[in-house]
């Protein structure tokens, strides 16, 4: 499979802004004092990264930069977008090195966001590799169906995993729901408006529930078009169709979303499609399970009173 990851460090399409964001997550969690940290000092120690759940792993700058802005170094042992196999047991992923006060005051922090991009990762690998397995060719994509304030994690995981962001926010491309349509009164006046406000750099996508409706956006000129919970075999016969019948006539690319899982996207596959996006893949994943434990030589363990 041709990853996004294969081709080069995901890290640099993170936006300028994503280091003060990891700034804000370690304010969440330590907004005053921290009296743990008192507990334990600034003496130096290693903690051991522990994967103890199969997946892909996914989040390693975000993980880096949390313990950076904690005074600590990371050093790894697996890659970015390595499929992690604990075989019952845990696999050491990487050693962590700093005050003891900022290892644990980046932990939680760094786990979670670790769990959750990995997670996402992992339920887009898998798709993607049923997919390609079944014989799609096309794009697998996520959606906008993220968390607040989490979304650039939640959309790398979906690279890191292979699949496409999809629309990374409103501005990025204009989409033509129901809702748009039946208050500006049609598809085609919809289109028309966006395109007047939009330009030319601009794609256009309409959702659309009916084959009728499909031709009425390719028409108006829309790039992208969206076949809304169509069954599998609806999308089979209406793809083909639309595609025939603007042969040579109209450029555009067919969508398909609602719906779609791991256990039935098989069902959709025609590569007349050439999207199938779903938010399965990043909302409800299950996280990918990580612990953190600081290093305890023999002979170093904590003293007991008699």
């Amino acid at each position: 499979m041709d990853l996004p990851i294969d081709h080069g460090s995901l890290q640099h399409l993170l936006p300028a802004s994503w280091k003060t964001q990891v700034t804000a997550w370690l304010t969440e969690d330590t907004p005053s004092f921290d009296v743990g940290g008192f507990v334990v000092g600034s003496e130096p120690r290693t903690a051991t990264l522990w994967g103890k759940s199969n997946g892909v792993l996914a989040g390693v700058p975000f993980f880096n930069e949390v313990f950076a802005q904690c005074g600590c170094t990371v050093e790894w042992h697996a890659r970015e977008g390595a499929h992690v196999e604990t075989h019952g047991g845990k696999t050491a992923l990487a050693t962590v090195s700093g005050p003891a006060c900022g290892l644990l005051e980046g932990e939680r922090v760094a786990l979670n966001i670790l769990a959750r991009c990995s997670g996402v990762a992992t339920v887009s690998r898998q798709l993607l590799l049923n997919l390609r397995t079944a014989g799609y060719k096309g794009v697998l994509a996520g959606t906008r169906k993220t968390t607040p304030g989490f979304r650039f994690v939640e959309k790398y995981g979906m690279l890191v995993g292979g699949a496409d962001t999809h629309r990374m926010d409103l501005s990025t491309m204009t989409m033509l729901k129901d809702n748009h349509v039946w208050s500006r009164g049609s598809i085609t006046k919809a289109v028309q408006a966006a395109k007047a406000a939009g330009g030319f750099s601009l794609k256009i996508e309409v959702e659309v529930q009916s084959e009728e409706e499909a031709d009425e956006a390719i028409a108006a000129g829309a790039d992208i078009i969206m076949l809304d919970n169509f069954t599998g075999e609806g999308v089979k016969i209406a793809s083909k169709s639309l595609k025939e019948r603007w042969a040579g006539r109209k450029q555009f690319l067919l969508e398909v979303s609602g719906g779609l899982t791991v256990d039935n996207a098989e069902a959709y596959i025609c590569n007349d499609v050439d999207i199938l996006s779903t938010s399965s893949i990043h909302q409800g994943v299950r996280h990918v399970d990580f612990s953190l434990k600081i290093n305890v030589e023999k002979g170093q363990g904590p003293e007991v009173s008699s």
